[in-house]
């Protein structure tokens, strides 16, 4: 009997993460052996835990907030999503070294398209400009969008990262805002919510004047983090959403990547939610 297939997901924190759960569900679909670990990694002990995996034979591993921008420096490659993006999330077991993808994009849109949110010529608000966000905006763009304006509390941060894309449907804004966003022709159609602050049952400064009536909200967090946002969109009458399908898409594409086969997303997804639901 082979051994098990070594995996992980990296991060600080690390407790809250469901991958374990998803990865072995998804290899038990596919009928294969894992060893999917959640790895507690502060950001000084990244290139260390990522060189003593490589050494055990680790065959990939998922990152969390927050070393998805930190791991570039310890790739052998990365693909053309993981360039564009300055962020990888997933890593792949190469000859030499690690490659680095990112799969949040394609999760992400995937997520918006089986909810039914249509991107096409939609004005996005992204609050935020760490990793995640940095891993969406591409697919973002491919997938049709007229606007996403990235707000974050440093608007230096936020102006570096639209710059990476040279898209003019990119723009920097801080939070607060100095300016209305409605002097730009908007409110926006969704709001996407990508700060880490929920994990601390907080939320970022938002203004309901800021999305149509009829808008979305979309968090990238779930479970207890997506509670204060949630909270305000509710209050507001906004349709609002998890990312809980986000995350399980992103997850389908890594295991794809590691193992060559693509398990399905339904049952995983149901399981998840019904255990978020009676928590």
């Amino acid at each position: 009997m082979s051994d098990p297939i070594l995996l992980a997901v990296l991060g600080d924190p690390i407790g809250h993460s469901k991958s374990p759960l998803i990865h072995q569900a998804f290899a038990n679909t596919c009928g294969l052996s894992i060893d999917y670990q959640a790895i507690h990694c502060p950001k000084a002990d990244l290139e260390k835990t990522l060189k003593e995996l490589y050494a055990a034979g680790a065959l990939g591993l998922n990152l969390t907030v927050p070393l998805k921008e930190a791991a570039i420096s310890f790739c052998e490659s990365l693909s053309p999503q993981a360039q564009r993006a300055g962020s990888v999330n997933t890593l792949i077991r190469g000859d030499r070294g690690w490659t680095g993808d990112n799969t949040d994009g394609a999760g992400l849109v995937d997520d918006f398209r089986a909810k039914g949110i249509n991107l096409d010529q939609a004005r996005l608000l992204v609050i935020g400009a760490g990793g995640a966000v940095a891993g969406v905006c591409g697919a973002l763009l491919d997938a049709g969008v007229a606007r996403i304006a990235v707000m974050n509390r440093t608007y230096e941060r936020a102006k570096v990262l639209c710059d990476r894309f040279n898209d003019a449907r990119l723009m920097a804004m801080s939070n607060p805002p100095l300016d209305s966003p409605l002097d730009s022709g908007l409110p926006f159609d969704v709001l996407i919510q990508a700060t880490s602050v929920g994990h601390s049952q907080q939320r970022p400064h938002l203004n309901p004047d800021w999305l149509r009536a009829e808008g979305t909200v979309y968090d990238l967090n779930y479970g207890p983090a997506h509670v204060p946002i949630a909270q305000w969109a509710e209050t507001h009458g906004f349709r609002v959403t998890d990312g809980l399908g986000m995350l399980v898409r992103q997850a389908q594409l890594a295991f794809h990547q590691w193992t060559g086969k693509l398990p399905e997303i339904e049952p995983v997804y149901e399981r998840l939610r019904k255990g978020l639901t009676s928590t």
